[in-house]
């Protein structure tokens, strides 16, 4: 049941551009279309050909199928407020794109961490790779990295919607949980509580799982042969890049979320905040489509064909 107090928020940050909103319309428009456009292709790509048919490449279209998602849960609403001249969000709306934009980092972070776990078997196992890796493992590892950022953020909608609120103004572009939870007047006291576990199970869990692979991957490459590393560095590298990148975006987030910035200037707050929603769904399928030889070749056929 949605909160009855407050039948609409309005978005404050956005700033008045006069005519330039249209500039900006049109920018952001060939941002959407170029991130559905490559996310759809590398897809496809991966779907027809079975040559990728392997768990790398199924990882791979898991992580692109969640930039789609991120990204429709964020530009076709973005595209409306630039062009409307007052920036107010129904509740519904409103709590439904929090859903969106929180299962798609968690998703994100999950999908990460299960990418630098089929590559630690790649690179530390290879001869046990295949029995360690196997169909139903890839399934189930895929579905994992799906449900339970889901389930935690349901949990996490259940807490929010009943909250009594005392104001209806999010500092905001869009829609942020953490904005809504600072304009109650009821006790949050569970909102925090269970916002520092689902960040601990979500985020820190995956991170941990990240780091502790990686570390692994250190150690077989510093004793391992040249061909060793050479294969650990063509595989792990666009994997690191783009967590680097989404966890600079996150920090960021948090950080002009958190703490007071009015210091800083209004675009680069809006920069900062829009950064990991925005960057990260176009630098994937760049970064893995460019650095993957098989991928590129496979696309570079398909094109021709």
């Amino acid at each position: 049941m949605v909160n009855s107090t407050v039948p609409y928020f309005i978005l404050s940050t956005y700033i008045y551009v006069g005519s330039l909103k249209y500039l900006f319309f049109v920018l952001i428009a060939l941002l959407y279309f170029s991130i559905v456009f490559v996310n759809t292709s590398l897809i496809v790509v991966i779907c027809v050909n079975r040559s990728l048919h392997e768990p790398m490449y199924m990882f791979l279209c898991s992580l692109f199928v969640n930039e789609l998602y991120g990204s429709t849960g964020l530009f076709p609403f973005l595209l409306l407020q630039i062009l409307s001249d007052v920036h107010t969000v129904s509740a519904p709306l409103c709590f439904l794109q929090i859903f969106c934009l929180y299962t798609y980092g968690h998703v994100e972070f999950c999908n990460l961490a299960v990418m630098s776990y089929d590559r630690y078997l790649a690179v530390c196992y290879p001869l046990h790779y295949k029995s360690h890796m196997t169909d139903n493992k890839v399934a189930m590892l895929i579905a994992l990295s799906w449900l339970s950022p889901f389930l935690a953020i349901v949990v996490l909608m259940s807490l929010l919607v009943p909250l009594q609120l005392c104001g209806n103004i999010i500092n905001k572009v869009y829609c942020d949980n953490y904005s809504i939870v600072k304009l109650a007047c009821s006790d949050i006291t569970v909102n925090n509580i269970y916002g520092l576990i689902a960040t601990c199970l979500t985020i820190l869990c995956p991170v941990s799982l990240i780091l502790y692979t990686y570390m692994r991957i250190l150690k077989i490459c510093f004793s391992g042969s040249k061909q060793t590393r050479q294969k650990a560095v063509s595989t792990c590298t666009p994997h690191l890049a783009s967590l680097l990148n989404f966890s600079f975006g996150c920090f960021f987030e948090i950080l002009q979320s958190r703490f007071n910035m009015s210091s800083v200037p209004s675009m680069l707050r809006i920069f900062l905040s829009l950064y990991f929603l925005t960057c990260q769904p176009l630098f994937n399928p760049l970064m893995y489509g460019l650095t993957l030889s098989k991928i590129s070749l496979t696309c570079k056929k398909t094109t021709l064909c």
